[in-house]
């Protein structure tokens, strides 16, 4: 089952900070562009000198990522399962 997501659902659930956490390890990012109408116009892997966010970033990704954790936790268990 596939269902297709926008990449501002993806941005706000934190899922797009903590897969560029783990791609920094390898000096990679995921990129996007914003059209004039706030949607993502443009998105692209690329290679990136800086490993890691700032303080305020981490704090924010993971109450992100908690949140969606929490908010989905049922759904995901039970797709684990089929």
């Amino acid at each position: 089952m596939i269902t297709k997501k926008s990449w501002k659902e993806f941005r706000e659930s934190g899922l797009l900070f903590i897969t560029n956490q783990f791609l920094h390890i390898f000096g990679y990012a995921l990129v996007y562009s914003f059209d004039d109408n706030g949607e993502v116009e443009e998105a692209y892997p690329a290679r990136v000198k800086f490993r890691g966010f700032g303080e305020k970033q981490i704090e924010e990704g993971y109450q992100k990522i908690s949140k969606y954790m929490m908010d989905n936790a049922v759904e995901l268990e039970k797709e684990s399962r089929e």
